[in-house]
């Protein structure tokens, strides 16, 4: 049976929460389709590699990471409107969450990650204007040894990733912050992080990370940022009794 997309987004935004971020783009529903929903697709980023995908699903409803609308609302270009009438077309409803899906305990990407990687206790980390966004993950008893964390951290996110091994043998705690998250390696170090993962790096953290005596991995910003979409599509999923695909477009970035 389809649900109304009203009742898919109103349950969104009751988990997300998107009025407690100051984000880089509007949360919620960007572009309504259909009234009524069928099959969810997710993906990471709204591109129309991804859009034409969806079609190719029959999907209702998209879901993404990274939605079209950034920052205060562009005049529409040619490539903009190319993507709006591959969603109008379909009447595919895009629905974007960007902030609540890194920082959220249960369906964000950090703690997922976190919960990948084998962390025992997770804990709000990354202030950003007020909210933390990512989080502190520490392994029990004498901490996981840095050479294995390496080899899960490569085995989720496939991407071969950068690393500066500058840590200790063994990680007691990981700070993490999916996507952009390479200016938080300072607070990072601060907390008394061993390793801090983010998804890019930037070009100022070798010697960050060298002078601190702490790793440094980046997995990716697109790897980083595929787990919190396709665990929010499974929820709902299972909560209306909808079918879900999650639509990989790969990007080494």
């Amino acid at each position: 049976m389809p649900a109304p997309l009203i009742e898919i987004v109103r349950e969104l935004n009751s988990l997300m929460q998107p009025e407690r971020y100051r984000d880089y783009c509007p949360n919620g529903l960007q572009v309504p389709g259909r009234p009524e929903v069928k099959t969810i697709a997710t993906g990471v980023s709204a591109s129309i590699e991804l859009f034409e995908l969806a079609v190719a699903e029959q999907a209702d409803l998209l879901l993404v990471h990274h939605g079209i609308f950034w920052g205060s609302y562009p005049p529409l270009d040619a490539a903009l409107k190319r993507r709006l009438e591959v969603l109008f077309a379909a009447e595919i409803s895009l629905v974007a969450y960007h902030l609540p899906l890194d920082a959220h305990p249960r369906f964000g990407n950090n703690a997922l990650i976190a919960r990948e990687l084998g962390g025992e206790q997770i804990e709000p980390f990354a202030i950003f204007e007020g909210e933390p966004i990512g989080c502190l993950t520490r392994f029990t008893g004498e901490g996981a040894l840095a050479s294995d964390l390496l080899a899960r951290i490569r085995a989720i996110t496939k991407p071969k990733p950068v690393v500066f091994e500058c840590g200790p043998t063994r990680v007691r705690t990981l700070a993490i912050v999916s996507g952009a998250g390479s200016s938080h390696l300072a607070e990072a170090i601060e907390a008394g992080a061993d390793a801090f993962l983010t998804g890019e790096p930037a070009e100022r953290v070798m010697a960050q990370a060298r002078e601190a005596g702490v790793h440094f991995i980046a997995a990716g910003h697109y790897a980083t940022e595929t787990f919190g979409v396709r665990s929010l599509g499974d929820y709902l999923g299972e909560r209306f009794g909808l079918r879900h695909v999650f639509l990989e477009v790969p990007n080494p970035v």
